[in-house]
Parts: structure tokens; sequence; C-alpha cells
């Protein structure tokens, strides 16, 4: 019943009052747990994740102790996996996770933030001390319905905010600087403080702003944006140039953001979350020099805004040798129609059925294909889920995570 009253055009706007009064309770319940915890909200289409943990291992590498709650873990020092498909969680959970991290002794809490939640009041109640504002592109159209909503959903962030970390190289801060009570601005092209000296490489990144020399083993141009924004919020906390520095550098790897998979194989595989099109974009941008062929397996998920499914198909077919288009959490929505959205795309972009383009919409043997197709130097893109631990099916949740699937075919193939 309530998948049918979802599809209503006016669904979730009449459920805003539910929402309300819900994170009302939660917060009353839990004596609302943030209210002594210095929180830094983190939002933006793309690299929130990352550079959320960018902030937590900079936060406690400095001996400040830091709780954190993203898309794929959240606690203190011993972290949890998140295994809903959803990066801030209904406003009970939110505020039970928040006062256990709180138990646990944190001072700090950094918690991404999403346009969902900013929408439907999950975060009331929980005072920002610092908002960081990473990007904003096409995404959650099927949900905000026009571009303009989706960039005053997250604006509420910065609303709330004591002080704001805004992208000068993305268009909407000219929205969100109007609105922050107090604000600084990074970049590379634009903004108060850019980024010089930038060195881009297959293992990481190096770059320099005023008197901070940053490296970090994460590649591709937007985790210079994701460090810039987090050693500001250093900056603004009062850390030393020094343990801003050794902290972003010590964070060596995100779960499902570009992580190298290594079976002794003669190619290389690339696992990563992306899923709307300027991720995309950003992770073919990370890789362009790859010497080999490029092969891409990707899929869109069900219930989903379904006017990037073209898009996405063309972006994976302009910059892939082969393009292998496969299911993602369909959910209750036929896998095949939502696969003929990027097929559609990607032949536009010039690819082939049967030739360079493929549709297996079993995940696993899509992996298969594309680990099979694979040469000495050629690389492999697995995209879309990340550090999921699950498959959304129209019978429900399946296990099912693109790393250890890969391990697991690597493995059987030298046996």
């Amino acid at each position: 019943m309530k998948k049918l009253l979802e599809k209503l055009p006016f669904y979730n706007k009449a459920v805003l009052p539910y929402h309300y009064f819900q994170a009302v309770l939660a917060t009353t319940k839990y004596r609302h747990p943030a209210k002594k915890l210095h929180v830094i909200g983190v939002t933006g289409t793309n690299g929130k994740t990352t550079t959320c943990f960018m902030i937590w291992q900079m936060l406690n590498s400095a001996g400040l102790k830091a709780g954190i709650m993203t898309t794929v873990a959240y606690g203190v020092d011993k972290l949890k996996p998140e295994l809903n498909h959803m990066t801030t969680v209904d406003a009970f959970t939110l505020n039970e996770r928040i006062a256990d991290i709180k138990k646990q002794g944190a001072k700090y809490l950094v918690l991404e933030v999403t346009s969902h939640a900013l929408a439907e009041y999950r975060t009331l109640g929980i005072p920002i001390e610092i908002g960081v504002f990473t990007n904003l592109t096409h995404d959650h159209l099927d949900y905000h319905k026009t571009f303009k909503n989706y960039r005053a959903a997250k604006g509420k962030l910065f609303k709330k905010a004591s002080y704001s970390i805004l992208n000068a190289d993305d268009s909407a801060t000219n929205y969100y600087k109007k609105i922050s009570h107090s604000y600084i601005t990074y970049g590379i092209k634009n903004g108060q403080k850019r980024a010089k000296d930038i060195e881009l490489a297959v293992n990481g990144i190096k770059y320099s702003f005023g008197d901070i020399n940053i490296e970090s083993s994460i590649p591709g141009e937007f985790n210079v944006y994701n460090s810039m924004a987090a050693a500001l919020v250093g900056q603004k906390i009062g850390l030393s140039n020094e343990q801003i520095v050794s902290g972003i550098k010590s964070l060596t790897t995100v779960e499902g953001r570009m992580n190298t998979i290594n079976e002794g194989q003669p190619f290389t595989i690339i696992i990563d979350y992306a899923h709307a099109p300027d991720a995309l974009e950003k992770v073919f941008s990370s890789v362009k020099n790859c010497n080999g062929k490029i092969i891409s397996v990707h899929g869109g998920a069900g219930r989903r805004d379904p006017s990037t499914r073209p898009i996405r198909g063309e972006i994976l077919a302009k910059h892939s040798d082969i393009v292998i288009i496969t299911e993602d959490d369909s959910r209750d929505e036929d896998p095949e129609k939502i696969a003929s959205g990027f097929i559609e795309g990607a032949t536009k972009a010039g690819k082939v059925l049967g030739k360079d383009l493929f549709k297996e919409l079993d995940r696993k043997k899509a992996i298969e294909l594309a680990l099979k197709i694979a040469k000495k130097g050629d690389l492999v893109l697995i995209l879309g889920k990340g550090h999921e631990k699950s498959i959304l099916r129209a019978d429900g949740p399946h296990d099912f995570n693109d790393e250890d699937v890969t391990r697991k075919i690597l493995k059987k193939k030298r046996q």
C-alpha cells in the first residue's frame, strides 16, 4: 500500500507533517543528544562520504575524539557498517545513534547530511556548528522535482550552520553564500582559498594552499576539493597545519570509494560508489591516463530519477571501450526497463549491442564477464554500489558486495 501511495505526485509534501512530528518525538525521547556535541554537517551531491572520513580521521589523529555517521559506517572508535541503503537515517535511529556516540565520549560528530533528510526534518534539533558544501549536480529530482527545490533543500544546512565552508567552483555557492551566517570559500579556479601546484597520480594527490602542503593517497581531482574542505574544517577548529596535514594523509582509503582490488590479476580493478552523472564523469576523469582498455560495469536503481539513465549510458559509452549494463537496486521496477534507458544513451554515443555494449542483468555474471574480457594493462570499473552489502530486488534484499564478489571470482579463476 505504501509503495502505491509513494507514486502519488503530492505524496512527499503530504507526509512532511508526519516527518516533523516524528523528528520532534525523536529528539525529545533521546533528550536532544547532539546539543553538547560540536557537529560538522557535510552535504552535496558527491564527495560527502570521503570528506566526512577525512574530517573524522583528522580530528581523531589530533586527539579530538570524534564520532561519524555516513553512508558507509557510523560510530566512534570501532565503526559499524551502515546496512540501510540510505545516508542520513530516520530521526529515531539518528538520535539513538548520536546518543550512543555521545555516551562513548565523543566531543565532535561528523554527520553526512542528505537533501532528503533536510527536507524531511530528520536533523531537527541537531545544532550544526560547521556546514560543508561539496558540490551540486543533477540528482534526486525524482524526489525534489526541480533543481531549484534540490538546491533549497541542501540550503537548509547552511541556514542552520554557524559557519559554512563552500565550494566556490560550484555555482550553487552563490545561493548558499546569501543564506549562510558566516562562511569561507574554497576551490581550484575560484575561492578565498585556492589549491595550487596540483599533482594528480593514480596513487594519490598533492597540492598546496596558503602555507599548507596536502597529500592524500586517495586519487582524483575531486579529492583535492574534498581534502581542502576537510583542511578548512581543521583550521576553523584551531588545529595546527601539521595536525591537518598528517590527519588527512593518514586516511588511506574509504570503503567503496576508488578502491583498487588486487588479487594478482594482470589488469586493474577499481570499485566506486559513483551513480550520478557528475560522479561518473569524475571517476573517468581520474583514470583518463589508462593505457589499456576501460571496461565499465554499471546499472541503475529502481524508483529513482529515470531521466539520468540515458545520460549515464552516454557517459559510460564515451569514456569506456566496453560497457556492460547490469542491475543495481531494481526494487519493484522492471530491470529490463531500467537497462533500456542506459542502452539508449550508450547507443546514442556509438556503442553497438553485442560488440562493445553488453546487457547482463545478473550483477555477478556482469562482473564475471568484465573480468573475462579484461587483458593485461586494462582497467575494469565496477560502479554504482561501492560499499553496499546487499542488492534490493523485487523480492527483497539479497547479500551482495561488489568487492567480495569480485575477489571470489578472481580467486576461483586462479584455482
